[in-house]
């Protein structure tokens, strides 16, 4: 895909994120946090990244875009299993740096993701959207998604899981 920006082109890559791109996910992971008021919930390491995302079996996957060998966004992965449905794609994370958002990056890196969901044999890619983050809201309505309002998030910490074991 070549874009025109500021009169010069550029070329968006989308590749499979390695080992050796940690840094560059934690920055995103980061950088997104930020944007959704959340910097301080963020403590995950690169070390965790490594661990967790490079290790046998992964937890996760990511796909980065990169543009003159720069990562520029990041679609971060994994499956989940229904019991109604099946095999599910869950896309935790789908985060452009600011100054690339509108470029059609994210585009991309939904695109390629909605690929490979299909090569996988998914039953259904599932995600969450902040109410208030109205740009995301419109960007994933262009793909005909449902959004529910009848799903309430449910979450323990890790704090709220000690407590309650160690009870």
């Amino acid at each position: 895909m070549e874009l025109i920006v500021m009169d010069k082109p550029f070329d968006i890559h989308i590749v499979e994120a390695t080992s050796a791109h940690v840094d560059e996910m934690l920055a995103l992971i980061k950088e997104l946090a930020a944007y959704e008021r959340s910097s301080e919930e963020v403590t995950i390491s690169a070390e965790d990244l490594l661990r967790d995302g490079f290790g046998n079996p992964p937890s996760f996957y990511a796909l980065l875009a990169k543009v003159n060998g720069v990562t520029v966004g990041m679609a971060f992965w994994y499956f989940t299993y229904s019991t109604w449905k099946g095999k599910e794609l869950y896309l935790e994370d789908l985060v452009v740096k600011k100054d690339w958002r509108g470029k059609g990056i994210g585009r991309k890196l939904f695109e390629e993701l909605m690929k490979r969901a299909f090569e996988h044999k998914v039953k259904r890619m599932r995600w969450q959207v902040l109410h208030w983050n109205t740009p995301a809201i419109g960007f994933y309505k262009q793909y005909q998604t449902f959004l529910s309002d009848q799903w309430l998030n449910c979450m323990l910490s890790d704090n709220d899981i000690r407590k309650w074991v160690e009870k």
